[in-house]
C-alpha cells in the first residue's frame, strides 16, 4: 500500500512559478513509476509528466513541455513538479499518481496504468 499527499498547490499569476511536491509512504515508493496528472473544471483528467523509478527517464505532455520538470528524491519518498511561466490554462487539480508496474510510452498517459493517488491540490493561475 502506498499513500500519496499533493501539497505546494496555490494561487499565482501568469509567468510565475510553483513547486508542486508529492510525498508517499511506503519502503518500496523508489521501485515506482510516478506521473503527474491535472484536471481543469468541466474537462477529463490529463496526463501531464511522468518519471520512472530511477530518475532515469522523464516524459512531458507537450502542452507543459519546456517549462514543467518532474524529479524525485527516493531518499525522501518525493517526486516534485516544478512549473514555470505558468499561464491561466494551466489552472486545474494536480494528482500524482504511481505504480509499480512496467510502463510505456503507450500507457504512461492514461489514468487507469496507475495503481495509487493522491488527493490532489489546486493550482490556480490568474491573467
Amino acid at each position: 500500500q502506498v499513500l500519496l499527499v499533493e501539497t505546494g498547490g496555490g494561487l499565482v499569476q501568469a509567468g510565475g512559478s510553483l513547486r508542486l511536491s508529492c510525498a508517499a509512504s511506503g519502503r518500496t515508493f523508489s521501485s515506482y513509476a510516478v506521473g503527474w496528472f491535472r484536471q481543469a473544471p468541466g474537462k477529463e483528467r490529463e496526463f501531464v509528466a511522468l518519471i520512472t523509478w530511477s530518475g532515469g527517464s522523464t516524459y512531458y505532455a507537450d502542452s507543459v513541455k519546456g517549462r514543467f520538470t518532474i524529479s524525485r528524491d527516493n531518499a525522501k519518498n518525493t517526486v516534485y513538479l516544478q512549473m514555470n511561466s505558468l499561464k491561466p490554462e494551466d489552472t486545474a487539480v494536480y494528482y500524482c499518481a504511481a505504480t509499480p508496474g512496467g510502463i510505456t510510452i503507450a500507457t504512461m498517459t492514461s489514468s487507469l496504468t496507475y495503481d495509487y493517488w493522491g488527493q490532489g491540490t489546486q493550482v490556480t493561475v490568474s491573467s
